[in-house]
């Protein structure tokens, strides 16, 4: 049973609030700005927006390296903000931070390959931190606690926690882009897979838009091999769902701004100040991916284009510093005040400066007075997970009148569709949408911000906050509906007391995914030493009939498995054999229609690097396990629909298995095939299991006595279900242990 009262424990790299150390003493402040400014206004009034949630708690780093004698004091003052810190030396976040995050990961998902470093020393630090923060978040754990962990600082963390509290509630937000398939594999292999099943160890992981899902699930699958169903991954036992967020804002805040008597003050002195000119705003991090050289590019030529434009215009360039001490910022800060130079150099007049350029942060006021003042935005990130500068200035915007300019490869651009949206690499796009914005009427800028307005009000941070919660909780609920499919103890239990009671059993098993796990390449699925071992055991008990139905050829199943005492049928029950006797068919059967067929399949093989064809007896399949999945998959439809029609006056059945469509002759399938060994007397134990849509017909053969496991999390005509190959293999371990005792074989189990 849940708790009445839970927690939403919130994980991010900085704290809710910033501390600095002077004197041997501490001086709390004011958060930095990031996750922290964006949940404040949601956090302050959790209970009412979710009463299940009654308190909240953050864990993150506090901004600064305290030393161990100030370390409880900082616990102390942490506990008024409902915060537990992390504790981390400087050298820890040189490596972590301004290494791993900050030179490797941010430029490489925000496209700037060239930019990126892959330290290997970085990596173990990244690593080692994430290790810090999953201590820390399970000291302050209380039962029945939500997780929520942000950013890519922290990608590794919710594999950890997984792994230290299975069935803890753990959710996901990435806030900057996930990049495509392309540029997510330059990372080195083993870094790329642990940072894929670091974030799917959450329960639900979330992006600001449908594109970078999109790509972290094509990753997924092209990575790890973990398919997805509507967005769902199944994987180990869990089910784990990706979605798309887009991050909102604190409306309500930014909206009554122009009641802020400061912000009335501040307002009042810009308009004197920069009486008689149209004023275009740009507000941003010192970053390489903000674009904001370019953006000056964009305005130096309107200035060049559009004379009209001399000394009525100015931009306001307010850069907030950032990231001081890497490199490549200290680089682009130069380069940009050169241009501001330059520009305000050739342009402007005794009377007029083009540029005012600013390198500092702005507390509210000042920022949202700009917004108020400024008749137009100008935010061309180059690249940019959401960007809320855009709809800050939307929201500030009260009288509906101003013009925002956005760049397409911002996050946000998806949802401002009614915004002048530009090429940010494009100067000349630039300045034409400047000189749009400056002559476009009041009553058609007021008709796109009444829009815009309308949908930021409607999803606020409240509500985006809201969705991925309710999201996460369903997500639990799904989760446990999930778990509550695979084989429970007390069925387990009923198995092996019904088996050791039984005096005549029967096994009906699957290879390909229940004995052995799915590969590359058919070939590779040889049984090893200790498979084998487990079947001889099995078999080799008088009471106990063991059948392998598989959809192998019979040569394939002779060769692997022919040497042990077992039943094999082969094709799907096409051909049978008992124990040490000869093959036979199950049924008379016709091939004369694979010439026609197989033409058909090599076209499609040949458009598919990868795919490749295997031919039976009574039987050919089409596997595309080794060739690109999405290209795989679209084929894959395209030919199911093309065999279908040319073969509906055809006796033949066109299947689609686990990355391969087989066609084959009609009339037999696994039930037909079990139905021969049910018919040959009365069983006291039947068990069958397989893990695709071919086991099927299979389950729906058997009486309803018999115990039927579908191996996967998927609806199926079985009773039970267990995750994968490894639980299939440990319950017939258990299984054999009720025989005879044997001595261990060393080695993988398949």
């Amino acid at each position: 049973m849940r708790p009445a009262s839970r927690r939403l424990v919130i994980v991010a790299n900085r704290l809710p609030f910033s501390v600095a150390v002077s004197g041997g003493a501490l001086t709390l402040g004011e958060s930095p700005g990031g996750v922290a400014s964006g949940l404040k206004s949601y956090l302050d009034a959790l209970p009412r927006f979710r009463p299940a949630l009654r308190d909240y708690h953050w864990v993150g780093w506090p901004g600064a390296a305290v030393d161990e004698a100030l370390r409880a004091d900082l616990d102390g003052a942490a506990a008024r903000f409902h915060a537990t810190p992390v504790f981390l030396s400087a050298s820890a976040m040189e490596g972590f931070y301004q290494g791993f995050c900050n030179r490797t990961i941010w430029p490489l998902f925000h496209y700037f390959p060239t930019l990126a470093q892959f330290d290997e020393s970085a990596w173990l630090e990244y690593g080692r931190v994430n290790e810090v923060y999953c201590e820390a978040v399970l000291r302050a754990l209380r039962p029945g606690d939500v997780v929520w962990v942000h950013d890519y600082h922290l990608m590794l963390l919710p594999g950890m926690l997984r792994r230290r509290r299975p069935h803890l509630a753990i959710g996901f937000f990435l806030h900057i882009p996930f990049p495509d398939f392309e540029v997510f594999r330059l990372l080195p292999e083993a870094w790329r897979k642990d940072i894929l099943e670091g974030i799917l160890g959450a329960d639900l992981v979330s992006f600001h838009t449908y594109a970078y899902t999109q790509y972290f699930l094509q990753c997924v699958q092209r990575l790890l091999g973990f398919e997805n169903n509507f967005g769902a991954v199944t994987l180990q036992g869990r089910l784990v769902k990706a979605e798309t967020h887009p991050m909102g804002i604190d409306f309500a805040r930014f909206d009554a701004a122009a009641d802020d008597p400061a912000v009335r003050a501040e307002a009042l002195a810009l308009t004197r100040t920069l009486a008689g000119v149209r004023v275009i705003l740009s507000v941003d991090r010192l970053d390489y991916t903000k674009g904001i050289v370019d953006r000056l590019r964009g305005y130096e030529r309107l200035l060049e284009d559009a004379p009209s434009v001399l000394g009525a215009v100015v931009l306001v360039m307010v850069i907030v510093p950032s990231r001081i001490g890497v490199e490549h910022y200290a680089e682009m800060k130069k380069q940009i005040e050169e241009i501001v130079g330059r520009v305000n150099g050739k342009y402007g007049t005794v009377g007029w400066t083009p540029v005012i350029y600013q390198y500092r942060s702005l507390p509210f006021a000042p920022l949202a007075a700009l917004y108020t003042v400024s008749d137009v935005a100008l935010v061309t990130p180059l690249r940019d997970g959401m960007n809320l500068v855009a709809k800050e200035y939307v929201a500030s915007r009260r009288e509906g009148n101003g013009v925002l300019i956005i760049s397409e490869m911002a996050g946000a651009a998806k949802e401002l569709g009614e915004a002048l949206v530009v090429n940010p690499y494009a100067s000349g796009d630039i300045a034409r949408a400047l000189r749009e914005a400056l002559e476009m009427p009041v009553a058609e800028q007021q008709r796109r911000n009444r829009i815009l307005r309308n949908r930021i009000r409607r999803y606020d941070v409240a509500r985006w906050a809201n969705e991925f919660l309710d999201q996460l909780l369903d997500q639990k609920g799904e989760q446990e509906k999930f778990e509550a499919m695979v084989l429970p103890a007390r069925a387990r239990g009923d198995i092996l007391g019904r088996w050791a009671q039984a005096a005549r059993r029967l096994l009906l098993l699957d290879y390909d995914g229940t004995l052995a796990p799915i590969v590359q390449t058919p070939a590779g699925a040889r049984p090893g030493a200790r498979l084998l071992s487990l079947l001889r055991r099995l078999a080799g008990d008088p009471a106990t009939t063991v059948v392998v139905l598989s959809g192998r050829d019979r040569t394939t199943l002779d060769e692997w498995l022919g040497a042990l005492p077992l039943d094999l049928a082969a094709e799907h029950g096409a051909w049978i054999r008992e124990a040490q006797a000869e093959w036979r068919p199950l049924r008379e059967l016709r091939s004369g229609w694979k010439p026609r067929i197989i033409p058909i399949l090599e076209r499609y093989m040949d458009r598919l690097p990868g795919a490749f064809i295997e031919e039976k007896e009574y039987s050919v399949a089409w596997h595309f396990r080794g060739a690109h999945p999405e290209q795989a998959e679209a084929l894959a439809g395209d030919m199911v629909a093309h065999l279908t029609s040319i073969t509906a006056n055809i006796d033949v059945q066109v299947l689609r298995g686990k990355k391969v469509i087989e066609v084959r002759s009609a009339g037999v399938d696994k039930g037909v095939a079990a139905l021969h060994w049910l018919s040959q007397g009365r069983y006291d134990f039947i068990l069958a299991s397989g893990d695709d849509t071919t086991d099927e017909d299979l389950f729906s053969a058997l009486p309803e006595s018999a115990f039927s496991i579908r191996v996967g999390l998927v609806s199926s005509r079985a009773r039970f279900n267990l995750a994968d190959t490894s639980d299939v293999l440990l319950l017939l371990e258990d299984i054999a242990g009720a025989l005879s005792p044997a001595p261990p074989v060393p080695g993988p189990i398949s």
